[in-house]
């Protein structure tokens, strides 16, 4: 397995597939990067040598944020947000949706799974 920017991308896909396996490159992305350095798209990974590799991982790392970097970045942003107490930060904070998506259903990504009440009763034990 071909190693970039400190992750081992797959053998035996596509390079422009290989790419997205970095965090912060997706595929346009990617294909950007194959012209840039003059590379096939369509060669498979295993099939690159040395010299395209470096040019990727050089080309990468001074043009576009990724990877490590990046995640640095992303959680400067929410530290930031949570420490103004601003609403965004505050749903950070709490654990639920930050971008305005509904919460009486749905949601479940974010605030994990159903915790069940207790001792709630039905209409037939009202009677």
């Amino acid at each position: 397995m071909p190693r970039l920017l400190g992750v081992d991308i797959p053998n035996d896909k596509q390079i422009q597939i290989s790419l997205t396996y970095l965090y912060g490159i997706g595929s346009h992305t990617a294909r950007e990067l194959c012209v840039k350095t003059q590379i096939d798209p369509t060669k498979k990974a295993r099939d690159l040598d040395e010299d395209e590799l470096s040019r990727l991982a050089s080309l990468a790392e001074r043009d576009y944020t990724v990877e490590g970097p990046l995640r640095r970045q992303i959680g400067q942003n929410i530290h930031r947000l949570r420490e103004i107490k601003c609403y965004r930060g505050m749903r950070h904070r709490a654990g639920l949706p930050v971008r305005g998506q509904r919460t009486r259903t749905n949601a479940r990504t974010r605030k994990g799974p159903r915790k069940t009440v207790a001792g709630k009763k039905g209409v037939k034990d009202l009677k």
